[in-house]
């Protein structure tokens, strides 16, 4: 800025009030501070002198006394050490009195005073001081006696007293007359050093309103030109334009420059989610290349360009070309690039991108129908994915690319690396599958040819009898075909191993998962269940019902757990129906019990229709069957704010039925709805909701939760039972979800287990999946019934007293030993356990277990987790049944994995029992207690 424009800058228009506003505040200062260092310096004078005067009073006096002191002292004892304090009294006492004589010798009647004092000193030395001490050098001990019953040095003592404080009396009276004195100039002070403040104040106030009106008038302008930007709904491109040469202009050119930094920004943004949102969905690389270059090449100016992916592995790896834009039939563009080649190898080799201005040998050239020009810049960007360059894209224009333009592709190509690699993997799945299905008809087509064959060689053998040479040339024949066959079904079998091995990863990857998950969801669990329940009344009630919300979006998800897992179950062919009798019209008695709790939170009519003529026994998997209406009756209740919730028990459509299933009974089939009066489904999502991970839309998962598992897993259960689920809802008006399931499963169980059969062989056998215990739902627990309803309150009330006593004191002083090396489950366990009176000790792993019980095994219970370092949980209880005074302990093993066969393998080690987690605290105790019990009895 120049110097004639900065005397106008918003610095200087301050740094000139400043001034001005110094100087008169500096005129008042320098004014006000002589008089106050005139005061100051007379008020340190009065008062160093005051404090001097009275410290030579009081040493005066001192003196004095230790002369009579010291001189009464040798008198007694006769010893000259008693006089030297008397000597030194002697000297300094006249040095003082010279002190004091000048600072009060001005003062006539102070110095009479002062003389008198003198002269009675100088007289009690005389008289009374130097005679008995000379008496006491001689020995003269009668004389001394003689001279104390007058005792003439006492009056003089007397008398020093009286005129030593009546000289400092005196001395405080001079005193209060100067502090009056000083008392009228301060008031004078303090007038004149209030009027300078006004007179400044007032002309700081001219000052200031000269200075703000001249700043505040260019901010005004910066002001309403921003809240126009404001107000035009992020308008980026408007900028802000002020007349004046100082700060305020500065601030108006830095705004203008970041609003310009924001639209440049805003619009890479604006084009990296426009394309990546319509680069989605492709099934081939080359429509994939031919969507985005042409979707790019515009936004960036660019009238050429290329697409270049790498293909190959190790050394053969090249760069081969997709897609052009705006290429002409002779295309002279490179087809591919091997790594480091060119410019487009470079690139992939360097990850970095080339920027070329004016490039002089550039092989294509942009042409339209009437010219053919040479592009002026050249970009090359690379693609990458998971750090590595997978592919690169080129583009040509006949104006300057821009480091706007680079910065939009580089943003671009983190997105598009995704879709890439998307695209590739969707085309190998769908290759892969190609190449099995193609496996599987040649295998059919030779299978056909062969038994053919085999036929047409039965019709021949009469034939061949005669003709020995022609039935040797027909085996030959057979022969090659069946090593062919044998080939084709060795690749078939390595195929099915393929399928076998992604199969366990899946199996491993969710019993990994389940054990990652319940590990700290277990210390979650048992944590929050003890701050709701609150035994110690130590939490105020709303944060009981924080601790209890807790503990119920833990118990939430671990239900998601075990429906993910039900479902791989289900995908798996792994589910077991177990077959009984179950009672028609009980099924509804227990959901009601469940689900009248619920309604009656919510203010909603639950009810329960019964057709007349059903059946009383149905022979199917109640289980199965009960978990499919739970979660059906749950959903209802969900999605309905108000009105009613139905279940109703009839007889099935014959005409629903023949349609889903045309080869089934009508007359043997029941069917449960389940009608609400809720939200509502439209019919264009009726069949996705019974999809995985799938609900009507983002809303309903906001407002309702959920994940969309229930009824895909509800779908496929009423499945293996032999029936559906039939929909039928309006949008606003409610739901009705039908279950058809079958009286007797037996036909429908036979031929389900052949589909099981064939699926397991197509498969090459599915995994095992992994079975979790299931945990006790809160709903269960509060719809369960009392035991003991028809007792009396007050014998009940007794009898859970006297149990309660009983439980607690067969816990109390118990010894535990807790194995377990997840920190957060060590803390939550032990609260939980000491809370119960139990002597908990923590080992952190097996060796650890394993050094303190050699050094101490009185424990009467071990909790054994499994997954451990350095030594597991079956190692370490094969080494405890083998320590002698720990083979009847009680083990009770602890594990999140829950693998299928985890409790065969834990009863095996020599645990006495099994639990999984997350842990039910109140069935661990009971599992406790059960097993104390027994150790009890049989001590």
């Amino acid at each position: 800025m120049s110097a004639s424009s900065r005397k106008f800058s918003i610095k200087y228009k301050i740094a000139i009030g400043y001034i001005l506003i110094l100087c008169c505040l500096g005129a008042a200062i320098v004014m006000v501070s002589e008089r106050i260092g005139v005061l100051q310096n007379e008020i340190e004078t009065m008062t160093t002198r005051d404090l001097e005067i009275n410290n030579l009073i009081t040493s005066i006096r001192y003196n004095v006394v230790s002369m009579e002191t010291s001189q009464r002292g040798f008198l007694l004892t006769g010893s000259e050490t008693y006089l030297d304090p008397y000597t030194r009294g002697k000297v300094e006492w006249e040095d003082n009195y010279r002190q004091l004589y000048n600072y009060l010798s001005e003062d006539p009647n102070k110095r009479t005073d002062l003389e008198s004092i003198k002269a009675t000193i100088q007289h009690w030395i005389d008289t009374a001081g130097e005679p008995t001490i000379q008496m006491k050098r001689e020995n003269q001990t009668q004389a001394i006696i003689d001279f104390f019953e007058e005792d003439p040095g006492k009056e003089d003592v007397e008398m020093l007293r009286e005129l030593l404080e009546g000289l400092r009396l005196k001395h405080l009276e001079t005193n209060k007359m100067h502090i009056a004195d000083l008392d009228e100039r301060n008031d004078w002070l303090l007038t004149m050093l209030v009027s300078m403040l006004v007179a400044v104040a007032v002309i700081s106030f001219f000052i200031v309103s000269y200075v703000s009106g001249s700043i505040v008038k260019t901010i005004t302008q910066v002001s309403s030109t921003i809240k126009e930007i404001s107000n035009s709904k992020g308008d980026l491109t408007k900028r802000i334009h002020v007349g004046t040469r100082d700060e305020v202009r500065e601030l108006a050119e830095s705004t203008n420059e970041l609003l310009g930094s924001l639209e440049s920004q805003s619009w890479i943004q604006r084009n990296v989610a426009n394309v990546a949102t319509m680069n989605q969905g492709f099934s081939s690389l080359q429509d994939l290349a031919s969507s985005f270059l042409s979707q790019v090449a515009p936004i960036i100016g660019a009238s050429y360009g290329v697409l270049y992916y790498r293909r190959g592995t190790g050394e053969k790896q090249t760069l081969e070309k997709l897609s052009a834009y705006a290429a002409y039939g002779d295309d002279r563009s490179r087809t591919s690039f091997a790594i480091g080649e060119g410019l487009v190898g470079q690139c992939a080799l360097d990850k970095r991108p080339f920027l070329l201005n004016q490039p002089k040998d550039y092989d294509s050239s942009i042409t339209s129908g009437t010219l053919e020009l040479k592009p002026r810049s050249v970009l090359i960007v690379p693609i990458e994915f998971e750090q590595k360059v997978i592919a690169v894209m080129e583009f040509a224009s006949t104006e300057p690319f821009t480091a706007h333009h680079l910065k939009m592709l580089e943003a671009i190509e983190e997105h598009f690396g995704v879709t890439i690699d998307n695209t590739a993997g969707r085309m190998e799945v769908e290759r892969l599958l190609a190449e099995s299905q193609a496996l599987t008809e040649e295998l059919q087509a030779q299978t056909e040819e062969l038994q053919a064959q085999s036929e047409e060689l039965q019709m021949q053998q009469e034939e061949m009898r005669m003709t020995t040479e022609h039935l040797e040339e027909q085996n030959l024949y057979a022969e090659q075909k069946t090593k062919e066959l044998e080939q084709a079904k060795a690749e078939l079998e390595d195929y099915a191993e393929k399928l076998k091995q992604s199969a366990q990863y899946k199996t491993n990857f969710l019993a990994n998962m389940s054990h990652e998950l319940r590990t700290p969801l277990n210390s979650i669990l048992i944590l929050s269940q003890m701050l709701y329940e609150n035994e110690n009344k130590s939490l105020s009630q709303e944060e009981a019902g924080y601790a209890k919300v807790i503990h119920s979006s833990g118990t939430d998800l671990l239900d998601l757990i075990d429906d993910i897992l039900d479902l791989s179950k289900i995908e798996a062919g792994k589910i077991k129906l177990i077959m009984d009798e179950v009672s028609v019209a009980e099924v509804p008695e227990l959901l009601k019990l469940v689900f009248d709790p619920v309604a009656e939170k919510k203010g909603l009519d639950f009810r329960i229709e019964l057709q007349k003529d059903l059946p009383p026994i149905m022979q199917t998997d109640g289980q199965r069957l009960q978990q499919i209406l739970k979660n059906l009756l749950s959903n209802a209740f969900k999605f309905t704010e108000s009105g009613s919730v139905t279940l109703k028990l009839h007889r099935a459509d014959p005409a629903i039925v023949s349609s889903r299933m045309p080869d089934a009974s009508t007359d043997d089939m029941l069917a449960f709805s389940v009608i609400d009066t809720g939200i509502g489904i439209p019919k264009d999502k009726q069949g996705l909701i019974f999809e995985a991970f799938q609900q009507v839309d983002g809303n309903t998962n906001r407002v309702y939760g959920g994940t969309g598992l229930g009824l895909s897993i509800c779908s496929e259960f009423a499945q293996l039972l032999g029936g559906f689920i039939a929909l039928d809802s309006e949008l606003h008006k409610g739901s009705t979800f039908t279950l058809y399931v079958p009286v007797r499963l037996q036909e429908t169980q036979s031929a389900l287990r052949q589909a099981e059969i064939e699926a397991a062989a197509a498969s090459a056998e599915a995994p095992e999946v992994i079975e979790l215990a299931p945990p006790a739902s809160s709903n269960q627990k509060d719809a369960s019934p009392a035991a003991g309803e028809d007792a009396e309150p007050s014998q009940k009330k007794q009898q859970e007293q006297k149990k309660r006593i009983d439980e607690e004191a067969l816990m109390q002083g118990k010894k535990v030993l807790l194995v377990e090396d997840d920190a957060r489950n060590v803390f939550a366990l032990v609260r939980a356990l000491e809370s119960q009176g139990l002597e908990v000790t923590v080992a952190n792993n097996g060796q650890e277990c394993l050094d303190i019980v050699a050094s101490d095994s009185d424990f009467d219970l071990v909790l054994m987790d499994i997954m451990m370092p350095i030594m597991d949980g079956f190692e370490t209880t094969r080494a405890l049944r083998l320590h002698p005074l720990m083979k009847n302990t009680p083990i009770i093993a602890l594990t999140a994995k829950a693998m299928k066969s985890d409790q065969e393998s834990c009863l095996a080690a020599g645990a006495s029992d099994y639990i999984s987690k997350p842990i039910q605290m109140e069935q661990l105790f009971s599992l406790m207690r059960v097993w104390l019990t027994k150790q009890v009895g049989q001590v």
